[in-house]
């Protein structure tokens, strides 16, 4: 049984760019992805702001036959799958295909497809609905267009945990190459669903930020001023193999998939446990899966999703489990930049975390200038900051109460 696994290649289509390298640079450079709705006419709903993956052209990549039958988040991870499989240098073929997975999470699958499904029912009758309308909208499609796409052969399986998908895509990838169920898993998340029924259900339910006139300030994590969180688009997939793989090959690893843990809320459909009990309970058990004390942590990706209740229970969380450490490790939120990719926050947050080790640059959390007192750790406010990071942990917590933490350490 291998003792490792470890992050050989990453591919991502966000908000900010639609490649990895990109989508890093722009988070470096505090540059927001939130712009006014295009996706759909939102001129009539109280919320005209999302974080949409912009100039993507799935026929870039895809016949147009194909391109048609596929949902956007299909293609989405599809496209983010290639990259990160020629980033690790892999090949799959007859030698190989069967020891390779694919673990790739959603948490809403192909809601915007079955909205506009759903409309073409109502309006023209059952006839204009697509024949691919139920292979494309199913939420195990993503996952099995990736391996469809790249040939892999081995273990595939989609789970959703909400908002913590992207985030266990990994842990489930790990643990795949662990019990020896594969050499090398293609694992992440990927969701689109940027449309009026999203959008009407979650401004009901006061969720969303109602920044209009200023959509690249409109997602603030940890900012006394926030209103809400920024719903967003897009896929992040990483390449895992486990260290003997990886080092035969002479591959080059971003970092080690070096522990995890998950934890039930088991409190609210949405709102999390005030006190964070089961959120701190997940980063230390997260922690001694990877052998890692407290003090060794040198980076946490937070959840941080901009709304009042989340950004509170995460600091107590952090704090809980942490303790006198909490005030000395830095603290960062992608979601100030790119919103929330919902299926595949989780991914971007590991993606964040590997980088940082690689490039020894930590994100900042834009749009933080009013603090909120009960937001009181490092958040690496406005402007990236050179770090040394060793160890680095991502944080997800998603509806329901689920709460996923990933620890990553320098391979």
């Amino acid at each position: 049984m291998t003792r490792e696994t470890v992050i050989t290649g990453m591919g991502a289509i966000t908000p900010v760019a639609n490649d990895r390298e990109g989508t890093w640079k722009a988070l470096c450079a505090g540059q927001s992805g939130v712009r006014t709705i295009s996706r759909f006419d939102a001129s009539g709903q109280p919320v005209r702001i999302a974080a949409e993956v912009r100039d993507f052209d799935p026929e870039s990549f895809l016949d147009r036959k194909r391109a048609r039958r596929s949902a956007r988040l299909s293609q989405f991870a599809v496209a983010a799958a290639r990259e990160a499989l020629a980033d690790a240098g892999l090949t799959i073929d007859g030698d190989n295909a069967t020891r390779v997975g694919v673990v790739v999470n959603t948490a809403v699958a192909g809601m915007g497809e079955i909205a506009e499904s759903a409309g073409l029912l109502a309006e023209s009758g059952a006839r204009k609905v697509s024949p691919y309308f139920v292979s494309s909208v199913i939420p195990n499609m993503a996952a099995c267009e990736v391996a469809m796409d790249l040939g892999a052969h081995g273990p595939v399986t989609a789970g959703a945990l909400a908002c913590a998908s992207g985030n266990y895509a990994l842990l489930e990838a790990r643990r795949l190459i662990l019990a020896g169920e594969a050499d090398v898993v293609i694992a992440g998340g990927t969701d689109s669903a940027i449309t009026p029924l999203m959008f009407a259900g979650l401004t009901n339910m006061r969720a969303l930020s109602g920044r209009n006139d200023d959509p690249a300030g409109a997602s603030r994590p940890f900012d006394a001023d926030r209103d809400g969180f920024v719903f967003g688009e897009g896929a992040v997939v990483h390449v895992l193999e486990s260290a003997e793989h990886a080092k035969a090959r002479g591959a080059r690893p971003y970092a080690t998939v070096a522990g995890g843990a998950l934890t039930s809320d088991a409190f609210h459909v949405s709102a999390p446990e005030p006190s964070g009990t089961y959120a701190q309970a997940a980063i230390r058990q997260a922690l001694r899966s990877a052998d890692l004390d407290p003090g060794e942590l040198d980076y946490v990706c937070a959840h941080g999703t901009s709304t009042r209740a989340n950004d509170r229970t995460e600091t107590r969380a952090i704090r809980g489990a942490l303790g006198s450490h909490a005030d000395h490790v830095p603290v960062s939120s992608p979601k100030s930049m790119v919103g929330h990719l919902i299926g595949a926050a989780g991914a971007l947050s590991v993606l964040t975390c590997a980088l940082a080790i690689r490039d020894g640059v930590l994100p900042p959390t834009i749009n933080l200038h009013n603090p909120d007192p009960e937001c009181d750790l490092d958040y690496v406010p406005n402007v990236a900051r050179p770090a040394r990071v060793r160890a680095a942990m991502a944080n997800a917590f998603g509806f329901g109460g689920q709460n996923c933490v990933v620890v990553l350490r320098a391979a």
